[in-house]
């Protein structure tokens, strides 16, 4: 029964689709997605709102990453992350679906074949070159230590051969300059996505085109499954770029972008033409965007972006801004507060003239998640996304609910904002209502 249920995890994601996804993003995170000499996160920022606006309701987000579970939540508190639909850990010996992070309990049934941790652990001990990562990094399935460049290949050779010897089928990879990690021959990166898409596959929801992503030797994988578009971020590190020379140079479909991290991520979407690859935050005037068709995912990530310039003094301080935001709220509209104070939408609109600048040179930003629309009427759309403020080192989130309606045709953008509906998310306190303004 556990079982069926947490199968039914994968086609509970693959079901949120209407048919079959449009584009799976597979990303490693660290120095792929994550710029860590960006502090203002300002890639990771632009691919989110590309996502949230044009992707989330009809593709997949896969984080693939070598980071522990652990390791990998302390990323997500640290960086403005998207919530993946499928997340990919422990260099490809874990597979977790959705919020919850639910296990694929059939991928971990398959990398227990000719695997013996115990094992793993007696053989390495003979070798003192190899110094043990954290008690966090080693997994069921992997087994993490640091070695010096100049040692890894020696080492990395004769592991092998023992191992062998003890009877298990093990893949060693080294990465990032330091990285060694023992894994059963069946895991990493490439083997969990190539199980995916045959899982896919099966229930005829293959996506129409995939696109990996990655910067490092534990990467490599991801790029030889047949048929994926792949992307290796400028700063793609040397042991990757050794590797594509070697392996797949003449692949067109797999690029070497020249742009950083999720500014890559985002090249690669444009050069293979798989959708739209202007972000809204590369739009400077976003009142006169123009749609063929209403969109409400589009319009969410417009709003709370024309928010976050209104407040870091971006955009002009101009009554036009405000009375155009005024023209598309309904004039009955209301906006519940989390604290559960409810105001008019215009009058918050108002409440605005107010702040204005009030975050100028400051560390301030606005994004949206998991921003999924539905038609609830022929022509109503309810967005339910999670909003988050960051100011500084302090961090909030909102469940956010917002009714749309294309009732009021004097709205150039089509869409009128009737209701919004905000409650706190991750401990957020009863007091934070003083600075919350949307």
């Amino acid at each position: 029964m556990l079982l069926r249920r947490r199968e039914a995890s994968l086609l509970k994601t693959m079901d949120r689709l209407a048919g079959n996804a449009r584009l799976m993003i597979v990303s490693d995170l660290d120095h792929t997605m994550v710029d860590h000499h960006d502090p203002e996160n300002l890639s990771l920022l632009r691919f989110n709102a590309l996502w949230e606006s044009n992707y989330r309701n009809n593709s997949l987000l896969v984080f693939s990453t070598g980071r522990s579970p652990t390791l990998y939540k302390e990323l997500r508190k640290e960086k403005p992350m998207l919530t993946p639909d499928i997340t990919i850990m422990s260099v490809g010996t874990e597979i977790t679906y959705g919020n919850c992070m639910i296990p694929d309990e059939g991928w971990v049934e398959f990398l227990n074949k000719k695997w013996d941790r115990n094992i793993v652990s007696e053989e390495t001990s003979k070798f003192p070159e190899l110094t043990l990562q954290s008690e966090t990094e080693q997994r069921p399935h992997k087994v993490s230590f640091y070695v010096q460049k100049d040692k890894a290949q020696e080492i990395m050779k004769a592991l092998s051969t023992s191992l062998e010897k003890r009877g298990l089928d093990v893949k060693i990879i080294y990465s990032g300059g330091m990285d060694l990690d023992i894994l059963p021959q069946g895991a990493g990166k490439g083997q969990a996505l190539a199980y995916l898409l045959k899982k896919f596959k099966a229930a005829g929801k293959l996506p129409h085109n995939t696109l990996v992503c990655g910067d490092s030797g534990n990467d490599a994988e991801l790029f030889s499954i047949p048929d994926v578009h792949g992307v290796m971020v400028s700063n793609a590190q040397e042991e990757l770029l050794q590797w594509h020379a070697a392996n797949a140079k003449n692949n067109s479909k797999i690029i070497h972008a020249t742009e950083r991290c999720a500014a890559g991520i985002i090249q690669a979407i444009g050069h293979f033409k798989l959708g739209p690859s202007t972000s809204p935050r590369d739009v400077m005037d976003l009142s006169d965007t123009k749609m063929e068709n209403f969109d409400p995912a589009y319009e969410v990530v417009k709003f709370y972006l024309f928010y976050e310039r209104w407040r870091r003094a971006e955009v002009e301080h101009s009554e036009h801004y405000l009375a155009n935001l005024k023209s598309v709220c309904c004039p009955s509209g209301t906006f519940v507060h989390p604290s559960g104070i409810e105001k008019l939408l215009r009058d918050c609109v108002n409440s605005l003239k107010t702040c204005y600048g009030d975050k100028q040179g400051k560390q301030f930003r606005v994004w949206v998640d998991q921003v999924l629309p539905a038609q609830v009427g022929s022509d109503s759309w309810l967005v339910i996304f999670k909003k988050w403020e960051q100011s500084g080192e302090v961090r909030q989130c909102c469940l956010t609910t917002v009714l749309l309606s294309s009732k009021d045709v004097s709205v150039a953008q089509g869409l009128t904002w009737v209701h919004v509906h905000q409650t706190w998310l991750d401990g957020a306190g009863p007091n934070s209502h003083t600075t919350w303004l949307f």
